[in-house]
């Protein structure tokens, strides 16, 4: 259990902190996946890592069959692994599964956000309900038969709206019309 102030990290840190390739692919991630930071893609491959870990080690023992079923059958759920996928499926497993099945990205991929951004935006200011139920945590799993009952929670029009004739003639700047110069009267030198 521990004590309550010291909690345990969620995620590892890569081992190459600095690795200009890992960089590039990472950010590339947090870019298609909408990701506040790094932080939550950590958490993704750190999972992805204790899934494969887990995988090799039912695999290499001569563990109970009910355990293999078990883990295969919880990742069937979340949708991270395909029906009927085995433990050698499991070692194949990237981060891009994990993020697929998070709130933000299935609330974008329905149509209910124009974009990934404005998906995590909407979950966060409570318009997003799974069966009727507010969720505010764009990081969550949803699991494969959930998915279809996301929605919102509050009435929200997210479509582009077109400007109206009358709002486009409102925005449009008045012409200039050349102002008259002012005279200047002619000092005579004496």
């Amino acid at each position: 259990m521990g004590a309550p102030k010291r909690n345990r990290s969620t995620y590892d840190k890569p081992k190459e902190r600095w690795n200009l390739d890992r960089i590039k692919s990472d950010n590339a991630l947090k870019d298609e996946y909408g990701l506040k930071n790094m932080r939550e893609l950590w958490k993704a491959q750190t999972e992805i890592s204790r899934i494969r870990g887990n995988a090799r080690e039912l695999l290499a023992g001569s563990s109970q069959e009910s355990m293999k079923t078990q883990l295969i059958a919880r990742l069937e759920r979340l949708g991270i692994a395909r029906p009927g996928a085995s433990l050698d499926d499991l070692l194949d497993l990237k981060p891009n599964s994990i993020l697929e099945r998070r709130l933000q990205t299935i609330v974008f991929k329905r149509g209910l956000a124009r974009t990934i951004k404005q998906a995590r935006q909407l979950t966060t200011h409570g318009f997003i309900a799974i069966d009727g139920k507010k969720v505010n945590r764009p990081g969550i799993l949803i699991e494969v038969k959930s998915e279809a009952r996301i929605g919102y929670y509050k009435p929200i029009d997210i479509a582009a709206k077109k400007p109206t004739e009358q709002q486009a003639a409102a925005e449009e700047p008045a012409p200039v019309e050349a102002a008259p110069a002012p005279a200047v009267e002619e000092k005579k030198s004496e």
